[in-house]
């Protein structure tokens, strides 16, 4: 197992290749800011940040913040030229109306069913669900970039123990071990990264998985 730093770092490279040019592209607070970092140069993505911005570029640099460009989490980002403003209702209208392409955020729990659990554990303070249900159901195809366990329990279940964030609506799961699809006949293993094993991400995994019959090796 790869230590937190680099796993956040392969699970945000391998997330920012399954985004195609021209798209919009919503990144949730945490992890999958990171992908904004990944973007191969001429690729032209617009990303998206809930408190109110397209244009979005990657990462701010250690003292050359600007106090009032953050994403939705609060750290310091950049804009790009073609960037722009507005108010929430807007940024909203943006994700309600189904113009989002992919959103990729971050999870507690997934399971078989593509249901989603992100936004609370019972009996701990949180500051709320964000725009994360919005998000879910809103965009066209949702990614859920997250280290593949959690204090070395699986994270990818049979069931969701915790509150659901959404119902059925997780395509991918990207991960340090491996990419997942979610289908209508269950979860089906599609790359493994070089430095692990089938037997190893089952080991790790709760849910079922269908293994590929053209697994890959992930390309990070």
């Amino acid at each position: 197992m790869v230590d937190s730093k680099m796993a956040k770092v392969i699970i945000a490279k391998r997330v920012a290749k399954e985004l195609k040019d021209g798209q919009l592209v919503n990144l949730g607070i945490g992890l999958p800011t990171l992908v904004a970092n990944y973007i191969p140069e001429g690729m032209d993505i617009t990303f998206q940040s809930e408190n109110g911005m397209v244009g979005m570029g990657a990462a701010a640099v250690a003292g050359a913040e600007d106090l009032d460009i953050t994403n939705a989490g609060g750290q310091f980002v950049t804009v790009l030229p073609h960037g722009a403003f507005f108010d929430s209702s807007m940024s909203f209208s943006l994700i309600r109306g189904g113009h989002v392409d992919i959103t990729v955020l971050g999870a507690l729990e997934v399971d078989e069913e593509g249901n989603l659990a992100n936004w609370i554990i019972p009996g701990k303070m949180v500051p709320g669900m964000g725009g994360a249900m919005d998000l879910v159901t809103g965009a066209k195809k949702v990614i859920v970039a997250m280290q593949h366990t959690g204090k070395g329990e699986p994270k990818i279940l049979k069931k969701c123990r915790l509150p659901l964030t959404a119902k059925a609506e997780v395509d991918l799961i990207v991960t340090e071990l491996c990419v997942i699809e979610v289908t209508k006949q269950g979860l089906v293993l599609k790359e493994i990264h070089k430095d692990t094993t089938v037997e190893e991400v089952k080991s790790l995994t709760e849910a079922e998985l269908i293994v590929s019959d053209d697994l890959k090796v992930m390309e990070v």
